[in-house]
């Protein structure tokens, strides 16, 4: 029996549980995952983007600083994809091409503005709900209960990080 396929995702990064989150990937087999940074996060602490980048993971643009997108005129959201974009390139030489946009499911018309600068709008299947203050068990229940190519939803700005990494528990839900 193939073992099941997901994708873990991170969102909210790079803060400082992004060492322990990598370190916990790396020691359940070099699991890979897409680290959905925000640009101003990006700033704060480069050497946590180049820190993914060496380690394999995947960029994603979360935005410059996590606004309610769809309270934003269009300008602004393409400020904030785009400011997210030139940072992380300038840091690694790589252009990110995935875009979650904060809190969930973009409007058609931030959708659109990201179809047209090249970007692919990634979501989530599986909700973790370790920003919500979901205890260790509780999220790692939730991703067990990922099928194939479900995507799931973690946080990387959690104080201890998410608790899923860390458990050992990671490398089994998959």
């Amino acid at each position: 029996m193939r073992p099941r396929l997901w994708a873990p995702t991170f969102d909210d990064g790079p803060s400082a549980s992004t060492s322990a989150i990598l370190g916990a990937l790396s020691a359940n087999g070099q699991v890979r995952a897409t680290f959905f940074n925000v640009g101003a996060q990006e700033q704060l602490h480069p050497a946590l983007v180049l820190a993914q980048q060496a380690a394999g993971q995947w960029p994603g643009d979360h935005s410059y600083s996590h606004p309610f997108p769809d309270e934003l005129p269009s300008y602004a959201v393409t400020d904030e994809i785009l400011g997210t974009q030139q940072i992380h390139e300038q840091l690694t030489g790589v252009r990110e091409w995935l875009f979650r946009p904060p809190f969930g499911p973009a409007t058609a018309a931030i959708r659109a503005t990201a179809l047209s600068m090249g970007m692919t709008e990634v979501l989530w299947t599986v909700d973790t709900r370790d920003y919500a203050g979901a205890t260790t068990p509780e999220i790692v229940a939730t991703a067990m209960t990922a099928h194939d190519k479900d995507i799931v939803l973690m946080h990387d700005v959690l104080r201890q990080g998410s608790p899923l990494v860390g458990t050992g528990k990671l490398r089994t839900a998959m």
